[in-house]
């Protein structure tokens, strides 16, 4: 095998609202029917579907690797997300021994890792 990418499928709880906050952190979204669509940034993209299974969302957790999670940490603290979507939450930086990241809980709940291995 020689993978390319690979795309998660997560859940909304509202599925425009969440649209929107995808569209707000700057992912191009492709819409593939009225209940899919797939969202890319970069060479990254993971496709949001208009269902909601509380369980399922509530546990998935998605990591976005970036080259610079100080400079990815400013930048989404800028679009202040929080002040336009309810439930959004951005959180500060952690470093760890493995590396470091930041946090984005989505509008369904789902949490974002943003961060970089071997800092």
């Amino acid at each position: 095998m020689n993978p390319i990418s690979i795309r998660p499928f997560i859940g909304a709880k509202d599925f425009e609202l969440s649209r929107r906050f995808y569209h707000a952190w700057g992912f191009a979204e492709i819409q593939l029917s009225a209940d899919l669509s797939v969202f890319k940034l970069g060479n990254t993209a993971f496709y949001l579907q208009d269902a909601f299974v509380e369980e399922w969302v509530n546990n998935t957790m998605v990591f976005l690797e970036v080259q610079n999670v100080e400079a990815a940490f400013e930048h989404l603290v800028s679009l202040d997300l929080p002040g336009q979507f309810p439930g959004v939450r951005v959180l500060p930086i952690r470093y760890q021994d493995w590396g470091s990241e930041c946090f984005v809980h989505d509008p369904s709940g789902i949490l974002w890792h943003v961060g970089v291995f071997g800092e």
